[in-house]
C-alpha cells in the first residue's frame, strides 16, 4: 500500500503553474535548457544528485535537480517499514521525472530513474535508468515510437543510456497471411506476439483479411504481447508462450487475441460480446485473481453468450480454492471448465491449485514445450498451460463435430476424463492423461 508522504495544498496549486513557469524559464536561458532537456543528463543528474545512502527528502531533491519542480512524494510500506519511496518532478515543457528508490530492510538495493515526456499532449514513458545499491548505472531501457502507424519497440541500454545491446518489439502492425477456417478460439491473456511466423496463418480473419482481435488494455487494435503491471519498461509476455501450445496441439483453430483489460475490468464484457460476434466458440482464459468484483463483467457476459466454452485456469498458488476462493474459477457457470496442472502420471503438479468443487479438471502441463514472444523455444508450466491443452481439445472436437452446443462440447470432454491412480478429491470430474489423443 503506497501512502502519501508529503502532498501539500500548496505542492498541488503550484504544481498546476509548473509547466507555464519552466517554459518560461526554458525560453530565458536557452543554453542551458536544452542541455537540460537531454532526457539522458537528467537520469544521470538524479542518480549523481539522489541516490545516497541515505534518502533525499523531496523539496530538498528538488533543489538538487534545478529546473525539476516537485509533484509529489509517495512511500511504500511493509511491516512498518519503508521499503519504496517514490518522488515525481516536472521538467520544462511539461516532461515528468520518476525517482524510485527500493530499499527493503533499510537498505538500498535498487534506484531508478524515468523520463516521461509529452507526446500528443499525454505523457508516454521513454527512458529508464536503472542503478544499483551502489549508485552506478548498469542499464537502461527506451521505448521508441513510429511516427505513423502502431510500431513501438523497447530498446535495452547500457549504462551510457546510449548503446543499444538488443531490442523488442512492443507493438507491431497486424501481418499479412490467410484464415485455416477451423474453430474459431479467442485467447484473453497480456495478448499474442501475432508478428511471428508461427501465428500468421493462424489469425482469425475478416472477410477483407484483416485479423480479428483488440487490445482491451490500450483500448486499440493492436493486441501486441505486454503486461505492463509492473511498469511500461518491464512487461511480461505471457499470451504468447499459452497460444504456442494451442496451434501446436489443434491443426486449423484460428485465434482470436484480446488483450486483457487490467485497467478497467468492466470492459470483459465487451471482450466477450467481440469473441462471439466473431463466431468464436471456445474461449482461453489463463487468468484470475482474488478480487471478486473485478469479474462481475466477465460472468454477466458469458451468461449472456451460452454459446461459448470458457477454459479457465485454476491458479498457481498451492492452494484448496474451495477454502480461498480465485475468481473467475471458483464462478459457478454451465459454460465454464476449470483446469488445473497434473503430471504425466496423474499427480497434481507442486504449486498448482485445486478444488473438489471448483475446478474440473487435471492434465499434464508441465515443462510443455513453448515458443516465447521472441520466437525461442523454452518450457514452461502451470495451469496457464493446461489452458491451451483443454482448449486445443475441444477445437478439435468441434471441428469434426461443428454444430455440438457448448453444453455438449462440455459433455464430451468430460467422458474423457478418467479417477487419477494417485489423487482422490482435488478436482471434481478427473484427469485427462493424454489431451492430444483423439
Amino acid at each position: 500500500m503506497f501512502i502519501a508522504r508529503r502532498t501539500t495544498g500548496t505542492c498541488r496549486t503550484l504544481a498546476a503553474l509548473v509547466p507555464l513557469f519552466l517554459s518560461l524559464l526554458v525560453s530565458l536561458t536557452p543554453s542551458v535548457a536544452s542541455e537540460q532537456l537531454k532526457p539522458q543528463n537528467w537520469i544521470k543528474l538524479a542518480v549523481e544528485k539522489l541516490c545516497g545512502v541515505e534518502p533525499v527528502d523531496g523539496l530538498l531533491a528538488q533543489e538538487q535537480l534545478q529546473g525539476a519542480w516537485l509533484l509529489n512524494e509517495t512511500e511504500g510500506k511493509r511491516r512498518g517499514q519503508v521499503f519504496r519511496i517514490e518522488q515525481r518532478f516536472s521538467l520544462p515543457v511539461g516532461d515528468e521525472l520518476r525517482v524510485v528508490r527500493f530499499q527493503p530492510g533499510g537498505r538500498l538495493r535498487r534506484f531508478s530513474v524515468e523520463v516521461h515526456r509529452q507526446m500528443n499532449g499525454q505523457l508516454q514513458p521513454y527512458l529508464q535508468g536503472m542503478a544499483d545499491g551502489a549508485c552506478t548505472l548498469r542499464s537502461g531501457r527506451r521505448i521508441v515510437r513510429s511516427s505513423s502507424g502502431p510500431l513501438v519497440k523497447l530498446e535495452q541500454l547500457d549504462g551510457d543510456l546510449t548503446t543499444v545491446r538488443w531490442a523488442e518489439t512492443l507493438q507491431a502492425p497486424w501481418p499479412s497471411g490467410r484464415d485455416l477456417g477451423g474453430p474459431r478460439v479467442a485467447l484473453i491473456d497480456s495478448g499474442l506476439a501475432y508478428d511471428l511466423a508461427a501465428f500468421r496463418n493462424r489469425l482469425a480473419r475478416d472477410k477483407d483479411g484483416k485479423p480479428l482481435g483488440f487490445d482491451y488494455w490500450d483500448m486499440d487494435g493492436w493486441p501486441y504481447d505486454g503486461d505492463v503491471s509492473r511498469g511500461a519498461f518491464l512487461p511480461i509476455r505471457h499470451g504468447t508462450a499459452v497460444a504456442s501450445v494451442l496451434v501446436r496441439e489443434t491443426p486449423t483453430a484460428a485465434l482470436i487475441p484480446l488483450r486483457y483489460p487490467r485497467p478497467d475490468m468492466k470492459r470483459m464484457s465487451d471482450a466477450i460480446k467481440l469473441a462471439s460476434g466473431a463466431g468464436a466458440r471456445i474461449l482461453a482464459m489463463p487468468l484470475g485473481s482474488r478480487k471478486p468484483e473485478q469479474w462481475s463483467a466477465f460472468e454477466q457476459a458469458l451468461k449472456a453468450h451460452p454459446s461459448i466454452l470458457a477454459i479457465v485456469s485454476a491458479g498457481n498458488d498451492g492452494e484448496d480454492i474451495d477454502q480461498r476462493k480465485i475468481w473467475p474459477a471458483t464462478l459457478t457457470l454451465e459454460n465454464m471448465i476449470v483446469v488445473t496442472s497434473a503430471d504425466a502420471f496423474g499427480r497434481l503438479a507442486e504449486g498448482s491449485n485445486w478444488g473438489k468443487r471448483s475446478v474440473d479438471i487435471m492434465l499434464p502441463a508441465e515443462n510443455v514445450a513453448v515458443l516465447d514472444f521472441r520466437g525461442a523455444k523454452g518450457k514452461a508450466s502451470g495451469s496457464s498451460y493446461a489452458v491451451p491443452r483443454l482448449a486445443a481439445l475441444a477445437a478439435r472436437l468441434l471441428a469434426k463435430e461443428p454444430r455440438l452446443t457448448a453444453k455438449e462440447l462440455k459433455a464430451k470432454i468430460f467422458a474423457r476424463a478418467t479417477p487419477s491412480p494417485y489423487e482422490k478429491n482435488v478436482v471434481a470430474v478427473g484427469w485427462i492423461p493424454d489431451p492430444t489423443r483423439d
